[in-house]
């Protein structure tokens, strides 16, 4: 069994598609399905279902994927550590923010990496702090940037507090708030809310202000992030949120209030306990952040 031909099962899997597969591994198709064909006699199993519209995993597929993407990404680290042996880092950056990250100025960073390590590919992936925590610890994310509630910090992971921040009122412009300098929490909790799904960090940091001031309120919208999504739900009057002060200005069409007795959030840097890739190391360098 080569990675060669795990490379292109792995291909295969994610393209859904053979001829999408050679070319995103710049072979020709006959060479890709040949080496397929040739692993699959090797197996004594059909990995793919091939019919005139599609192709799909067999199960005997699906159990043999996930083994082929560690020792795909297993071969890379190796490769990667022989690099960093010699003085030179190569190999792949996997990095996992929240879409209101802020302490940090991701594309400036990732602008200053590029140019000390240009043979190092750069994977970026979008999500809650809570799935990108255990994703990083268990090695498919690299470094993430996460938002959480004072009361919350991450777990099984390395961390390092880059910023403490405060929440802030968005609301749509003919909103009756919109013309008013600060509010406060009991004020606000008669409005309707847009927010992210309960349960998540992100919603926790209000979740968990409203409750400590014995209030209840409405979330009448949840969206999965928070995101341009969300500011023109608002926009429309469809209710009100609650955003990060230093992330809530880079929303347009939306006025920002102050809150008086704002929930908190603190954003960090997180990274594997155990295993951090020489990219990893590089990029957390570039950020001045001590590991």
């Amino acid at each position: 069994m080569e990675l060669q031909q795990m490379r292109y099962v792995v291909a295969v899997a994610e393209t859904t598609s053979f001829t999408r597969a050679a070319e995103r591994c710049l072979v020709v198709q006959s060479a890709l399905s040949h080496q397929i064909a040739r692993l699959e006699r090797e197996l004594g199993a059909r990995l793919f279902e091939r019919t005139s519209r599609r192709v799909r995993l067999t199960p005997a597929g699906a159990a043999f994927l996930p083994a082929a993407r560690q020792c795909l990404d297993a071969a890379e680290r190796a490769a990667a550590e022989v690099a960093a042996a010699v003085g030179e880092v190569r190999g792949r950056l996997a990095v996992g923010l929240i879409p209101t990250v802020a302490a940090v100025d991701l594309p400036a960073a990732l602008r200053e990496f590029r140019g000390r390590y240009p043979h190092v590919r750069v994977n970026l992936r979008v999500g809650a702090s809570e799935e990108l925590t255990e994703q990083v610890e268990r090695g498919a994310i690299d470094v993430a940037f996460l938002g959480l509630p004072t009361t919350t910090q991450p777990r099984g992971v390395a961390a390092h507090e880059l910023a403490r921040d405060r929440l802030v009122a968005v609301v749509a412009p003919d909103h009756p708030l919109a013309g008013e300098p600060a509010v406060d929490l009991r004020r606000l909790s008669s409005e309707v809310f847009v927010d992210l799904p309960a349960g998540t960090a992100g919603r926790a940091q209000s979740d968990q202000a409203f409750a400590a001031a014995g209030l209840a309120r409405d979330v009448a919208f949840e969206v999965s992030t928070a995101d341009s999504l969300m500011s023109r739900l608002v926009e429309q009057g469809l209710g009100i949120a609650l955003l990060a002060s230093s992330y809530a200005p880079r929303l347009t069409g939306v006025v920002t209030l102050e809150i008086t007795d704002a929930p908190a959030r603190v954003e960090y840097a997180i990274w594997g306990q155990s295993t951090r890739t020489p990219a990893a190391t590089a990029f957390l360098s570039v950020l001045d952040i001590p590991t």
